[in-house]
This record gives C-alpha cells, sequence and structure tokens, in this order.
C-alpha cells in the first residue's frame, strides 16, 4: 500500500508538471470613439464627413480583436505554439474580416528554439514589424507614416496569408526575420520580404524590403532615438504598387514627448515621388494618448492625409 501510495503520489506529480509546460490565454483590445473621417479609409459604419461613432476606422488607435495564443514547453529549449485572432466593429459586434474569413487578424503555428522561431500561416509581414519598432505611434490606425507610405511598403501589407517565415535569436539586439509566399499561394506571384532590426538602448534601427514577383521592390529604413521624456523618429520610403508598380517614394520625420502619463507626438510624411496619385502630399498628424492605468488610455488625434482632415477622440483598453 505504501508503494501504491508512492506511485499515486508521483503519478498525480508529473501530470501536473505535464499540464504546467503547456497554456492556452485569452488576449486583445477593445477600442472605440467619437471621429468625423474625410478619407477614403473609411471604416465598414463609417459615413463620409460626418461626425460618428467610430470602430475599426482609420481614426481609431487600433481595431477592437479578440485572440487565442497557446504554448507548450516541449523540453531542451523547445517550444511549440499558436495564435488565433479576430478582428472586431464595437459598433454592432461584427466581425471585421482582416483576411480570408473570421480568424483573418493571425492565425499561425510557431515553434521556437536557441536556434530562433519559425513559423507558417497568416501573420504580420516581416517589413511591418519592422516599421512598429521605430513608428512613434507603434503604427496605429492612423499613423501618418503607414497611411502615405504603406506599411512597410506597397508590396507589403501588415499581414500576409501563407507565410512560411523565420526569425533569428536576439544577438545583442540586433534581429533578422524573413517570410516567403510561394507562388500557388498568392495568385500566382512569389512573394519574398525581409527586414533587420537593431534594438540597443535608446535607438532602434530598421531597414526592410519585399518584393511580389513581377513587380520591383519596395524597401524602408527607418529609426528613433529616445532622450530622457522625448524620442525623435525618421524615415526614407520607397513604397511599390504590386499591381501598377508605380513608385510613391519620399521621407517622413517627427518628435514625441512624455509628461507624466500624457505622451503628445507630431509627425510628417512627405512625398518626394508620387506615381500613384500624380501629386505630391505633405501629410501630419498631431495625437495625444493619457494613461488610465496600464492596461487603458485615451486619445485624441488629427490626420492630414491627402487633402483630407480626420479627427477622432477615443478610449483604448487591453486585456
Amino acid at each position: 500500500m505504501k508503494h501504491l501510495k508512492t506511485l499515486i503520489a508521483l503519478s498525480a506529480l508529473t501530470t501536473a508538471t505535464a499540464f504546467a509546460q503547456s497554456s492556452v490565454s485569452l488576449y486583445g483590445a477593445a477600442d472605440a470613439g467619437l471621429g468625423k473621417v474625410q478619407s477614403p479609409a473609411l471604416g465598414p459604419n463609417d459615413v463620409n464627413n460626418k461626425v460618428q461613432m467610430t470602430s475599426g476606422s482609420l481614426m481609431n488607435n487600433t481595431t477592437s480583436n479578440i485572440g487565442f495564443g497557446g504554448q507548450e514547453d516541449l523540453g531542451g529549449g523547445l517550444k511549440v505554439g499558436f495564435n488565433i485572432e479576430s478582428n472586431l466593429d464595437l459598433d454592432d459586434g461584427a466581425n471585421l474580416a482582416g483576411g480570408a474569413g473570421f480568424w483573418g487578424r493571425q492565425s499561425r503555428i510557431w515553434m521556437q528554439g536557441p536556434w530562433g522561431t519559425f513559423q507558417m500561416g497568416r501573420t504580420y509581414n516581416p517589413s511591418f514589424v519592422a516599421l512598429v519598432g521605430w513608428q512613434l505611434t507603434a503604427a496605429a490606425n492612423y499613423s501618418v507614416v503607414g497611411n502615405t507610405f504603406g506599411w512597410g511598403g506597397g508590396g507589403s501589407l501588415v499581414r500576409q496569408s501563407s507565410l512560411i517565415g523565420y526569425r533569428t535569436p536576439n544577438l545583442n539586439g540586433f534581429v533578422v526575420e524573413g517570410g516567403y509566399v510561394l507562388k500557388a499561394d498568392n495568385g500566382g506571384r512569389a512573394k519574398w520580404d525581409i527586414a533587420a532590426t537593431y534594438a540597443s538602448g535608446p535607438a532602434v534601427v530598421a531597414l526592410s524590403a519585399n518584393k511580389v514577383q513581377n513587380s520591383s521592390t519596395s524597401y524602408v529604413l527607418g529609426g528613433k532615438y529616445k532622450f530622457g521624456q522625448y524620442a525623435v523618429a525618421a524615415s526614407y520610403h520607397n513604397a511599390v504598387d504590386v499591381n501598377t508598380n508605380g513608385v510613391r517614394r519620399g521621407f517622413s520625420l517627427g518628435g514625441q514627448g512624455t509628461f507624466g502619463a500624457t505622451t503628445v507626438t507630431l509627425d510628417f510624411a512627405r512625398d518626394t515621388k508620387n506615381a500613384w496619385a500624380g501629386k505630391k502630399y505633405t501629410n501630419t498628424l498631431l495625437e495625444a494618448r493619457h494613461a488610465l492605468s496600464k492596461r487603458t488610455f485615451v486619445y485624441a488625434a488629427y490626420l492630414h492625409l491627402n487633402d483630407t482632415n480626420n479627427y477622432g477622440l477615443g478610449v483604448r483598453h487591453n486585456f
């Protein structure tokens, strides 16, 4: 009987350890506000140039979303995990499909080890991940950089379906991430995307490039430097429209100051060439955020984009 009790105790301990090695979590963000959008980048429930509730709109800080993530520790420094995410419209509770279906915000499986991280599925493009690292609003919906030049280049949207990707381990602040989409998975045109980022102390510098078969290469060089309560950022863009091969080229320059719980950002983007519209623009973003807690902040933003004026006031809660 004593031996039986010992075996039962060991079995329970082994089972508990096994469960401890695997976890699933729920996460996401809720974001809604009031605003007026003149730009063609309307949300599904937006009416052009009218004051209204906004959710999943150009003038929201982010698009509300819900996600599930899980991982299992396989031992020996090896882990495997997944993420599935869906965008939500808080106007009416509808799904905002960010791709081919309900889980279009992200749906991927990944494996991580001492050699880096391998992933497959619908997930963020390497060029976009690099942009988030130095962009002063962390790529908010109303980012003047993203809305002017694209989110890492004309051939690079925020996310990519059927991406096969690899990310190196962090080597003293230096990380390289690459992705490839096979021809059969991208409408008969293969695509590659690669980004190198160095982040150490107050400085972040990133160089990214991406190309869709039979089009020219898009690339971005951007960086941010933080000194005390202030930060400055600058970038240079060569964005290619993969359908017309037209180029939008230019630069951005911005500054940010943090005063207690409030952060103020002023960001500019200027065309030096714009084959997309045939006209050069100077676009501007002014944003203020006030943190109510670690997970919740209120924000106000004004975006002058391609001769349109757009503004919004909202609240975002991360969970």
